[in-house]
């Protein structure tokens, strides 16, 4: 498994061999994995039938965290490394800290759709330009940040890679030798939010390092992300500009900037059509043999078996992307099943608390998982999923 390399004030800056940029993909896989249960919670505490402008655009976002996650996972294919997303250690225990960051930033918790949990979810997408410098900083300050350390390692890795080969002290002239059947591309992906496409070159992994920044923060410090230019699709604001509309109940207006308040149409939002959730809870708090404490194992034991999709996706069976549609929406499900029931403990459910899926995921659920993907993938393919989580 490769690892992320400790956190050290060399940590705030590109990768400098081949081995650390590997580690710096696999942080990022972790980056992207870290922000979905978040989204998820918030999403899906929303009471049916309630907010479902919020509820729309939180699951945009999901979507195309997705496609990071994929498009990362590609761009550590491209350089000979081996995603690495089916195991207890990825899944962080929650309030959990993104990896390589600067201490400075508070770990994220997970919460129900709120206010608070919309701070949190423009926390985690700042863009850097609201960031200001800081030199005594021992990790990235924002997202935009880290993906700028990537890609000055990937420009500065494979120039030097090409100049090894010139003077004969490499056999090959890039650092792009991985298999190509590892990558996951459009055929593979599914539904909506964005493009997945094949990493095979310097060209290719720039674009998706640029994709996944400009997508969550905004490009050239505008609102606006580049699917447009890339993709040919529907103009649209960067993530962090999305949760800004929720949070502040209105969208954002053609001519708006990052640093201005949104001018344009009222978004109807009401912060009470929500179950509020303690995000630290733990199926050991759940009563033995409960109804609740059994949805909640069940729940963590489908998010394995969604990981381990991924994985195997990720690392050579491209086909089994076409697979995690429907287990996301049995998630959802799931989720929404949990949050329906007051909290276990009477203490907590007198204050209003609801019951909640946990996030934590042993070495059985991945056993367990990777036995049913083989069973699934050797199985006649169904008919395609068209629904959404």
């Amino acid at each position: 498994m490769i690892t992320a390399y400790a956190l050290t004030r060399e940590a705030a800056r590109p990768p400098r061999t081949v081995e650390e940029l590997r580690g710096y993909l696999q942080a990022a896989l972790e980056v992207e994995h870290l922000t979905i249960p978040v989204y998820m919670t918030g999403m899906y505490t929303i009471r049916p039938g309630t907010n479902r402008p919020a509820q729309d655009t939180i699951r945009s976002v999901v979507l195309e965290e997705m496609l990071h996650l994929t498009l990362a996972a590609n761009l550590l294919n491209a350089v000979g490394g081996t995603p690495d997303v089916a195991h207890p250690g990825f899944v962080a225990g929650y309030p959990a800290r993104l990896p390589f960051s600067d201490p400075s930033l508070p770990p994220i918790p997970l919460r129900h759709f709120s206010p608070r949990a919309l701070d949190t979810f423009m926390l985690i997408e700042r863009p850097r330009s609201f960031v200001p410098p800081d030199p005594g900083a021992t990790g990235w300050t924002s997202i935009g940040q880290f993906y700028d350390f990537i890609r000055q390692g990937l420009i500065d890795l494979e120039h030097a890679r090409r100049e090894d080969h010139r003077q004969g002290r490499a056999d090959t002239s890039t650092l792009f030798t991985g298999p190509p059947e590892r990558q996951v591309g459009p055929e593979d992906f599914y539904n909506s939010g964005g493009e997945v496409f094949a990493v095979t070159d310097l060209k290719s992994a720039l674009l998706a390092v640029e994709v996944i920044s400009d997508q969550g923060e905004g490009v050239a410090d505008t609102i606006w992300d580049s699917d447009d230019l890339h993709f040919g699709e529907e103009r649209q604001v960067a993530h962090y500009f999305r949760f800004k509309e929720i949070r502040a109940g209105r969208r954002y207006g053609r001519h708006d900037l990052p640093r201005t308040e949104p001018s344009g149409p009222l978004v109807d939002v009401t912060w009470d059509d929500a179950y509020p959730i303690l995000g630290d809870t733990k199926v050991s708090q759940y009563p033995p043999r409960s109804q609740v404490r059994r949805q909640a194992e069940v729940f963590n034991e489908r998010y394995a078996y969604l990981l381990t999709l991924l994985d195997m996706a990720f690392t050579g069976v491209p086909a089994a992307m076409h697979h995690a549609v429907p287990v996301m929406l049995e998630l959802r499900d799931l989720a929404q099943r949990l949050y329906r029931n007051p909290h276990p403990d009477p203490d907590r459910a007198r204050e209003g608390y609801h019951a909640s899926p946990t996030f934590e995921l042993v070495g059985d659920h991945f056993e367990a998982a990777r036995t049913r993907a083989a069973e699934t993938l050797q199985a006649p393919p169904a008919a395609t999923q068209e629904s959404t989580p």
